[in-house]
This record gives structure tokens, C-alpha cells and sequence, in this order.
């Protein structure tokens, strides 16, 4: 029961879009300019890097602060084998931060692709998921480095946080096996009797990791078509151009139907 109490606190924790709050304080909707979209890459591409690194400070804060409590007022915290309850409801608490910020009910149940809010989450799994989200990180920066999508980085870095969260655990199995076999009651004993005795104990961390890389990759599908399109940008591209706050929609009309007017010849008296 106290899981989905944490849950829920995690689903509104993560449902403020901090985003789409700093845009406002600096006098501008993210979600008009741009690609749309309320998270750090886009508002750091129209307003700076500074916004982008302020942003994504706060968006993956609201994902590692109710992980990492959870984590420590129910047990979990720095442990890899646990009950399967505790292990799913501390996956509960990862997926409803996560879950807030992709649809925040603040803003009609739209939001961010959650790379920024995962990765904090993550790292508050401590160190189940931790690990495999550093992993995935390095692959995250080492695609950007080479290609400058963020976008296509945030996919790549999603879909081998599978991979990494099985890894991990692996080598956890492999571990507690060599100290097993290090008990004199063990010794001798064949391989395939130590894995009967040792379980592998990341199933439920692996099948929640394949499920949020499957959910981040399905968030930046608008971005892989602009990518395919060569319509992506990429870091370093010139910022959004945005409108004149002078300018009213009534200058704007005007303007179309005097520029209308001079290119018909009836209304300009033009032969």
C-alpha cells in the first residue's frame, strides 16, 4: 500500500512541467516555438544552454527525489536482491515520475519525452537501475558527440538500457555464484547446480527498463520522422526565430492585405 502511495506522490512530483513554467518567466510559451516541446532540449534551443542545464537540473530532480526516498524509507535503498513486491513497487515509483512528466495533467496530459526525468529516477533506484542508467548514459553522449541529434542520442541511450540492466545483473548472479562456490559445502559442486541455487533476481528491473525504452523512443517518433526528413535540428543549428512581442495580429493582417492589394492591378489602378 505505501508503494502506490509513492507512486501517486511520484506522478505529481513528475507532472510539473518546469519546462513550460521557466518559458513563461522568460515571457514565452515553449509549446508555440520550436519543435513544441515542453522539455530541457528545446527550451535551451530557443532560450540558451543555460536554460537547458536549469531545466534539466529540475527535471530529473523530480525524478530522483521520490525514487530515492521511496527507496529509503521502505528498505530498498542499496540493495539488489529483494522481494518481488518491493521490487515492483520501487519500479512503480520509477515509472510514475516518469510517466507525469511524458502526461502531465497540468497541461491536458501532454508533456516531455522524460529522458532528463528517467535518467533521475533511475540513479534513485540505488543501484539497481543506477548503474544501467550510467550505461546508458556514456552511450547517450558518445552518440551526440558523433552525430549532434539529441534526439537520435535519447534513442540510442534507451534502447541499450536493456541491455545494461541485464548485464548488471548477470554479473551480480556471476559474483554471488563465485562466493557460493568459495563455501567448502559448495566446492566441487557443478555450475548448473550453483545457477539452480543462485536466481537471477533483475527480472522485474529488466522487463520495467525494456518497457521505459520502448516508451522513450515511442516519445520521440516526431523526431525520428524530422530526422529521416533532414528537417531535425541539430546541436549547434541556429535558434527558433521568434515572433516580434510588438507586433499584434492586427499589424500582421494589415500588412497581408496591403501586400495583397499591391499585387492586384484593380485595386491598384495598375493596367
Amino acid at each position: 500500500m505505501m508503494w502506490l502511495v509513492y507512486g501517486i506522490g511520484a506522478y505529481l512530483l513528475g507532472s510539473i512541467p518546469f519546462g513550460l513554467l521557466i518559458g513563461k518567466a522568460q515571457g514565452i510559451d515553449i509549446r508555440t516555438v520550436g519543435s513544441g516541446n515542453i522539455g530541457a532540449s528545446n527550451l535551451g534551443r530557443v532560450l540558451g544552454k543555460k536554460f537547458f542545464f536549469i531545466c534539466f537540473f529540475f527535471d530529473m530532480s523530480k525524478g530522483l527525489a521520490p525514487t530515492l526516498l521511496a527507496g529509503s524509507m521502505m528498505g530498498t535503498l542499496c540493495r539488489l536482491s529483494m522481494d518481488a513486491p518491493d521490487a515492483w513497487g520501487w519500479l512503480l515509483v520509477m515509472v510514475c515520475a516518469v510517466l507525469g512528466h511524458m502526461f502531465s495533467p497540468w497541461i491536458g496530459f501532454k508533456g516531455g519525452k522524460g529522458v532528463a526525468t528517467a535518467l533521475g529516477a533511475m540513479l534513485g533506484v540505488f543501484p539497481a537501475m543506477t548503474v544501467p542508467a550510467v550505461g546508458a548514459a556514456v552511450v547517450f553522449f558518445v552518440v551526440l558527440m558523433l552525430w549532434r541529434y539529441i534526439s537520435m542520442a535519447s534513442c540510442m541511450a534507451a534502447g541499450t538500457l536493456p541491455l545494461w540492466t541485464w548485464y548488471y545483473f548477470a554479473q551480480f548472479r556471476t559474483r554471488q555464484m563465485v562466493m557460493l562456490r568459495g563455501d567448502p559445502k559448495w566446492r566441487g559442486l557443478h555450475t548448473d547446480i550453483l545457477k539452480g541455487e543462485v536466481h537471477f533476481v533483475g527480472m522485474p528491473f529488466l522487463i520495467v527498463a525494456v518497457a521505459l525504452a520502448i516508451l522513450v523512443i515511442y516519445k520521440h517518433r516526431s523526431n525520428l520522422s524530422r530526422m529521416v526528413q533532414g528537417t531535425e535540428p541539430q546541436i549547434g543549428s541556429p535558434k527558433p526565430v521568434l515572433e516580434s512581442a510588438t507586433e499584434s495580429t492586427a499589424e500582421s493582417a494589415a500588412k497581408t492585405v496591403t501586400i495583397e492589394a499591391k499585387s492586384d492591378p484593380k485595386q491598384t489602378g495598375e493596367d
